[in-house]
């Protein structure tokens, strides 16, 4: 398979035929990625039992925090980068991945150190169930090693894809999860030399196919002399440029914000869940799997609208804006719905991939994904809509609406209400903090003062550099 060694053009041909094509190769991403964690998971919960399937659930919550930590740089990164590539500037775009890459070699190194230290604190914070707690540090501080590689990747994947090039990460994703998927039973269980290492195995599988896809990459990125590799003699790239990195942080610290709101409302969530024991947190954890397939849609779209709206600003293009906002709440519609419908069809049956026939807990889970799974309908448009909004350097208003559903509408919801109904509180506030959120960005996107946001200081200074080959 060839793989495009330059960028591709967002700004022109059919909208929503451009948009989906785009998309596709990033919801082929999401959804390997998904499916590793998910046979993980199915790895763990089978054979090493129900705590240690909650001391993963655990354990990824954090992952994902931390990973939400450096998200939106690595996403004002995209956009920066769209923007520069639509208007044509590639020593710009290059001088954008340069104080990129910098800034994230740098905050992964501390980031990792920092957690593989605090791990047990971090987990007892949380609430997790004692039992579960031993293979969860076990777990996570493994998986910490690995978090420079995963930034690392992540930086990369959404930099090319801001370039107009989602295939390229897709391929090497498909990598990483193949080798990821043919180690977890190896490492897990032992085979020959390998010793047996259990849920500590499933983590060092992952770490070996992070670094070895994030190696590959690298090689396969300067063979091919991408447009935006950074050579020997433009080292100085890596310096962080000034007014660059003042946008990077500026727009990307609300972004990742973002991501921490998710987060730390998940984990927050999570200390309700595990109030109710084991059982209750193992059904969260499986249902959970399934709600991360049920959300690709949105997040693949969104993160294309991103780059497509992004490219189309660069080049001025205002005129496709609204049309690729439209073509992604529509495409949305169709995936999302289509995945939301056959967990209600298929409820049981998927949820036994995760917890097996006859574990208790799968009439927990069956009963908080019939109160749950249609909300994510709500959740992708407001996602559509605020990779719409972002791809212009308008970040505060999604920053305050997750703030607002997650923080002031979920949590109190169901803290206040857990006395009277029980779990059923939590499982409600789903519905109810997606509502609020589509309700509040819905306003603010049909008001249009979005349009008039900036990346980038009309003054900020621009220093030569020679483009690659």
């Amino acid at each position: 398979m060839t793989l495009p060694a330059r960028r591709a053009a967002l700004t022109e041909g059919p909208i929503a035929r451009t948009l989906l094509l785009f998309s596709l190769p990033i919801l082929g991403a999401n959804v390997l990625q998904s499916l590793n964690a998910s046979i993980n998971a199915i790895w763990v919960g089978h054979f090493l039992g129900e705590a240690a399937f909650a001391a993963t659930s655990n354990a990824n919550l954090i992952l994902f925090f931390l990973l939400g930590v450096v998200f939106g740089i690595g996403m004002a990164t995209t956009i920066l980068v769209g923007q520069t590539v639509g208007a044509h500037d590639i020593p710009e775009a290059r001088r954008v991945v340069g104080t990129g890459l910098g800034f994230f070699v740098a905050i992964s190194l501390l980031v990792a150190i920092g957690g593989f230290i605090a791990t047990p604190a971090m987990l007892r914070a949380m609430g997790t169930p004692h039992d579960a707690q031993p293979y969860a540090i076990e777990y996570l501080r493994i998986i910490f090693v690995a978090l420079p590689a995963m930034y690392l990747y992540t930086f990369l994947g959404m930099t090319l894809r801001g370039a107009g090039d989602s295939r390229t990460p897709f391929i090497f994703m498909l990598i990483s999860v193949i080798l990821d998927i043919a180690l977890n039973p190896l490492f897990i269980f032992g085979l020959g030399p390998v010793p047996h290492m259990g849920i500590a195995g499933s983590a060092v599988a992952t770490l070996i196919a992070q670094t070895t896809t994030l190696l590959a990459l690298f090689v396969w990125l300067y063979r091919k002399k991408y447009f935006l590799c950074i050579h020997r003699h433009e080292l100085r790239l890596l310096v962080p440029d000034v007014a660059i990195l003042k946008s990077l942080l500026a727009k990307g610290l609300p972004m990742g914000a973002q991501m921490v709101v998710i987060a730390s409302s998940a984990i927050i969530m999570m200390s309700l869940v595990n109030r109710h024991g084991s059982q209750t947190t193992a059904a969260f954890g499986a249902a959970s799997q399934l709600w991360t397939y049920i959300q690709m849609p949105a997040l693949a779209i969104g993160s294309a609208v991103s780059s497509m709206v992004a490219q189309n600003v660069g080049a001025k293009r205002w005129d496709r804006v609204a049309g690729i906002g439209r073509a992604g709440v529509l495409t949305n519609f169709a995936l999302t719905g289509t995945l939301v419908l056959i967990i209600y069809l298929f409820n049981r049956a998927a949820l036994v991939l995760f917890l097996g026939s006859d574990s208790s807990a799968i009439g927990i889970a069956q009963h908080l994904n019939h109160i749950v799974v249609w909300s994510f309908l709500l959740f992708g448009v407001t996602f559509v809509m605020f990779g719409v909004v972002r791809a212009t350097g308008a970040v505060m208003l999604p920053l305050v609406v997750l703030i607002i559903s997650m923080w002031l509408v979920r949590y109190p919801f169901a803290a206040l209400l857990e006395p009277v109904i029980g779990a059923d509180a939590i499982w409600w506030s789903f519905p109810v903090g997606s509502l609020v959120s589509l309700v509040i960005t819905t306003v603010y996107y049909r008001r249009g003062s979005w349009k008039k946001a900036h990346m980038l200081p009309a003054t900020a200074p621009v220093v030569d550099a020679t483009p690659a080959v």
